[in-house]
């Protein structure tokens, strides 16, 4: 795989965002949950005894301790923690420089915290899977205080420990939806039922659920092809088999956030898809140009090599698709026929049948990222940086090789385990006097008026409303926070009531509590469009089941016996807390913060922090380079591989220049050489002409001398002759 070190950047961000999301969530609701009159106090999960706080932590590993040493009791000491993990969730989101391996240890100790006080509103999948999620950011987070270096040979190692987690996660949701036995799944219907039996469904999922039938048995399909049959590819040595599973598993967990609102557990599996991400595609969303190199001709034998197998992968799995779940195009119908073609058994022997070679998978995977990384740490420039990069890459690797022994023995996730008609408890209010008048107490967030339409709610978990859809599929005597509940109502303890509905005006007695409280059990459904295309007035259609609980008044030897058998009787009063500033600061922000939906209040919190850093990174574009004081970073392996590749290149091309300068040189010479020869023999020449000139002026020179004496000669022969006349 290549440099993730952008992918690891989007990956930090984004948790630190859920991490603010499930921490804000969470303060919102804690005096209702909690609180010292809420539904389930955690000061009783807190037994004051004479151990020391190591004792202490040894039994419940939570910093919740330490309240009485602020001054602050169980309550407030809750709302402190949620509130800075919030804060500094918040501030890692928006400032690079807090995210930070020690920050993100902070933030999993006070999710940490939380969680071992938070009972069962607390102890959902997704609670679980943000704390694993979290621990490995510990691991993958650079220390980027207060120095801002370190070495990098070992990222792609811890990062992929964050791609065996999201495998996991995907293949066990995938295969418990069959190993349930669950009639809707094995028959291909469970979305016919899904979409109406959420817990808090969107307006999308009423239209979602008006979809032919043979496309829901489709979806469904789809679905397993994406959770059972794409986790594979996420350790495949070829690219793009990587990235076409990146995108399966975000179009899966897009959908179901359109069309349910599962707070923020969907988002943490978009987070963990990031890992199946390099450097290069995400410059690709960023339409950042990356320079590509010149392929040999056995580069490009191998590429087309690897196109034949990724081509082949893709078949294979279209073909099994088709043979296993037996479909059919109909094309005068318009439609697509869908079924199981395999029994239980079948599938229980394909199980054993890939369970351990997806274990040798992981661990082939695994040893090639340590034997990369140690080759990348061996590659480093200088012995001590070598030394050092060693000691890291030792400490990193058993890390990673523990964490990844640890996950084959703990527990899977089952998500979406099977799919029920909805039972949704309805809470009714009768008057002592009148027992004909009945007030129905309305929820902010779950089903219960036929007209309203569905919420968005996402990414914030009324946890409340969720249990009370985890009620419903049982008797009251599985839920025991049931009778606190309705004790709570009956006292009008006005924490629980906000948790029902912030705005009390919408409460039907927030100027007096009720006298008696009762709950019956009704079935709901989404209503269908009408004849003409048109849509109904209503969104829902209920019927009456049966009794939930009965009604019931404070003092009623039923409620007294139920709280009393669960162990929810008020005890003694609880310790008055100190006045100091603390506290008094705790209570100024809840009863400010508190009267904002929750919904409104994350969204605002994460804009914020968006906007902080789209500032940040205009700012950077425009700022001019400055030089910096602290110590420089110390190039990773990778930086240092490319670094020396380009130096080869260029000593390459300067030998080809200097070859090519001495040939140039060679043929100057060559040429002033063969001038110079020229030369000599035009010199040469030239004398050879100047001598033979010479000779030729010498022969004429004598010529006229002869001449001259021959002319005198006659001269003085005529003047003799001249003489001898006269």
């Amino acid at each position: 795989m290549g440099e993730t070190r952008l992918a690891r950047h989007m990956f930090l961000w984004c948790l630190s965002a859920v991490y603010m999301f499930a921490f804000a969530s969470v303060y919102v609701q804690i005096p209702g949950l909690y609180g010292n009159e809420g539904l389930l106090p955690a000061r009783w999960m807190l037994r004051v005894s004479g151990k020391s706080v190591w004792e202490q932590l040894t039994d419940s590993p939570t910093l919740l301790w330490f309240g009485p040493r602020l001054g602050l009791d169980t309550q407030q000491c809750m709302e402190l923690l949620s509130l800075s993990g919030a804060l500094l969730s918040l501030a890692a989101t928006a400032i690079p420089t807090l995210r930070d391996c020690r920050v993100y240890l902070v933030l999993w100790m006070l999710y940490l915290s939380l969680y071992q006080v938070g009972q069962v509103f607390l102890y959902f999948q997704w609670d679980n899977l943000l704390l694993e999620v979290g621990f490995l950011a510990i691991l993958v987070a650079p220390m980027n205080m207060p120095w801002g270096w370190r070495l990098h040979a070992h990222d792609n190692m811890t990062f992929w420990l964050v791609r065996w987690l999201l495998f996991r996660l995907m293949f066990a949701s995938g295969v418990v939806k069959l190993t349930s036995r669950c009639p809707t799944w094995w028959g291909l219907t469970a979305v016919t039922y899904h979409y109406e039996t959420q817990c808090i469904p969107t307006p999308l999922a009423w239209f979602a659920h008006q979809l032919p039938v043979w496309f829901q048995k489709l979806s469904v399909v789809g679905t397993y092809v994406i959770e059972i049959g794409g986790p594979f590819l996420f350790f495949s040595p070829i690219r793009r088999h990587r990235l076409t599973a990146f995108y399966m598993q975000v179009l899966l967990q897009v959908l179901i956030i359109l069309s349910g609102n599962y707070n923020f557990f969907n988002l943490l599996t978009i987070v963990l898809c990031f890992s199946l991400l390099d450097d290069e595609h995400v410059n690709f969303w960023l339409c950042r140009r990356t320079p590509r190199e010149e392929r040999t001709s056995l580069q490009t034998l191998l590429s087309r090599f690897c196109l034949l197998v990724e081509l082949a992968v893709y078949a294979l799995l279209a073909y099994w698709t088709f043979l296993y779940f037996d479909l059919k195009v109909d094309w005068d119908k318009k439609s697509v026929s869908s079924k199981t073609a395999f029994t239980h058994f079948e599938f229980n022997r394909f199980l054993k049948l890939v369970t351990v070679p997806s274990i040798w998978i992981g661990v082939l995977s695994l040893t090639w990222e340590i034997v990369t990384a140690k080759f990348k740490s061996a590659c480093l420039k200088g012995v001590f940086w070598r030394l050092w990069s060693t000691v890291h890459w030792a400490v990193f690797a058993v890390a990673t090789a523990s964490m990844f022994a640890i996950s084959l023995v703990s527990s899977l996730y089952n998500i979406f385990k099977s799919t029920r008609l909805l039972d949704c408890v309805k809470i009714f209010i009768t008057d002592q006097y009148c027992a004909l008048l009945v007030c129905e107490i309305e929820f902010m967030y779950k089903p219960g008026n036929v007209s309203r339409a569905p919420p968005v709610v996402t990414p914030h978990q009324p946890r409340l409303d969720w249990q009370m859809w985890f009620a419903a599929l049982g008797p009251q005597t599985q839920s025991p926070w049931f009778s606190s509940l309705v004790h709570r109502l009956l006292q009008g303890k006005r924490d629980v009531i906000k948790l029902i509905q912030t705005d009390e005006s919408q409460y039907p007695f927030s100027q007096q509590p009720p006298v008696y409280v009762r709950a019956h059990r009704y079935k709901y459904w989404f209503t269908a469009p009408k004849e003409d295309g048109s849509f109904p007035q209503r969104w829902w259609r209920r019927v009456y089941v049966e009794e939930f609980y009965p009604a019931v008044h404070l003092g009623n030897a039923f409620l007294e016996h139920m709280l009393a058998q669960h162990g929810l009787k008020d005890k003694p009063p609880v310790r008055q807390a100190s006045e100091t500033w603390l506290p008094r600061t705790l209570k100024f922000v809840g009863d400010h913060v508190r009267d904002v939906p929750a919904p409104l209040l994350l969204w605002t919190l994460f804009s914020s922090a968006a906007t902080v850093c789209l500032v940040n990174t205009l700012c950077s574009r425009t700022r001019p380079p400055q030089h910096s004081h602290c110590r420089p970073a110390q190039p990773t392996s990778e930086q240092m591989a490319k670094k020396e590749k380009e130096e080869r290149k260029v000593e390459k091309k300067n030998k080809n220049m200097n070859i090519k300068e001495e040939e140039d040189e060679e043929e100057d010479a060559e040429g002033e050489d063969e001038k110079d020869k020229t030369k000599e023999m035009v010199e040469e020449k030239g004398k050879d002409d100047d001598a033979t000139n010479e000779e030729d002026v010498d022969v004429s020179e004598e010529n006229e001398e002869d001449d001259n004496d021959e002319d005198e000669e006659q001269t003085s022969e005529e003047k003799d002759h001249v003489r001898k006349r006269k």
